[in-house]
């Protein structure tokens, strides 16, 4: 009597899983094909390779808060992109910053009028200039004329829990700068 036979030996189920592994292939092979509009790999234009951060200009009578802005932006690009920081005569590329203004509010009081809980906004614009053609290159996903965009960032403490405004102008100084760096992004 002969031995029965295995689901592996059968050929039909040697037919089926080869038919499977034909459109398994043809799948995989299409698949990079079919766009959708996606990019592999950074968000970031591959054309640029320096970028030259300076000192942004200030209107505020803040000080040193515009050296912050500059080395979280400088920071953020090393850590998120693959551009170089370099010096402004050997950049493909500047970033231009001028920062605007630090305004401070308050969103709550106590019943005695003390400030129970307050808001800063930095106001930041930013141009980023191609230093070869001498064009303002593309941000968030449209080309600007030649105008300088407004970004900004707002942080909230409340002094009555130990937090300060130098922890709040951190951490809007770190937004704006992933802002800023956002806003480096090649468009879809």
């Amino acid at each position: 009597m002969p031995a029965p036979l295995s689901p592996n030996d059968r050929p039909e189920t040697a037919n089926f899983s080869r038919l499977q592994a034909g459109w398994l292939l043809a799948c995989l092979l299409l698949l990079p094909c079919s766009g959708c509009g996606y990019n592999i790999g950074a968000p970031f234009s591959q054309e640029v390779r320096s970028v030259a951060v300076s000192i942004p200009k200030s209107d505020s009578n803040r000080r040193f808060l515009e050296n912050q802005i500059a080395e979280a932006v400088q920071k953020q690009i090393q850590m998120r992109t693959h551009f170089r920081i370099a010096h402004e005569d050997e950049a493909d590329t500047s970033l231009v910053l001028h920062f605007k203004q630090l305004q401070k509010g308050v969103l709550g009081q106590t019943e005695n009028s003390d400030a129970r809980e307050l808001q800063i906004n930095l106001q930041v614009t930013a141009e980023w200039i191609d230093r070869r053609s001498g064009e303002v290159l593309r941000q968030e996903g449209f080309d600007l004329p030649r105008m300088p965009r407004q970004l900004l960032a707002q942080a909230e403490y409340a002094p009555e829990v130990g937090q300060s405004l130098a922890t709040a102008e951190t951490e809007a100084v770190n937004r704006l700068a992933r802002n800023i760096v956002n806003m480096m992004e090649t468009p879809w």
